[in-house]
């Protein structure tokens, strides 16, 4: 008679952590999907997107989103996919670079932007400033 208990405890376990299981990965939100990302991973999530966007260029170059990217058509807001404005190419390049840097001289892996294991960042160089000292844009 326990081992029928038992068994039955057993598969109404097995049935109820089954149906947990399949309940939290139906209710998992879906990754944001961005367009036009070229550097940053495809499968950002909105948190480590805003997390970059503010610690690194934001407070490591002392800009705002509008630094980067463009006017909507519209009037209204930001233009996050558009490539009109070069500041936003120049962004990517300087991503690649402190990509290459890090790992070509720091033999870091798997690196990606937001990162902390960097050691070579956006603050290294721009501590702040949109311009670092010496840079052109800085007369």
């Amino acid at each position: 008679m326990n081992v029928k208990i038992n068994r039955k405890i057993c598969v109404i376990a097995v049935l109820g952590a089954s149906v947990t299981c399949t309940e939290a990965i139906a209710n998992k939100p879906e990754p944001a999907h961005y367009q036009n990302l070229k550097v940053l991973p495809k499968d950002i999530s909105s948190h480590d997107l805003q997390s970059i966007m503010a610690d690194d260029f934001e407070d490591g170059l002392g800009v705002t989103c509008g630094f980067c990217h463009a006017n909507a058509k519209d009037g209204h807001g930001l233009d996050f996919v558009s490539d009109a404005k070069p500041e936003k190419e120049i962004a990517r390049q300087m991503m690649r670079m402190t990509i290459g840097i890090n790992k070509k001289y720091f033999k870091l892996k798997h690196i990606n932007i937001g990162n902390p294991a960097l050691v070579i960042s956006c603050t290294t160089c721009h501590k702040g400033q949109a311009f670092p000292d010496g840079a052109a844009g800085n007369n």
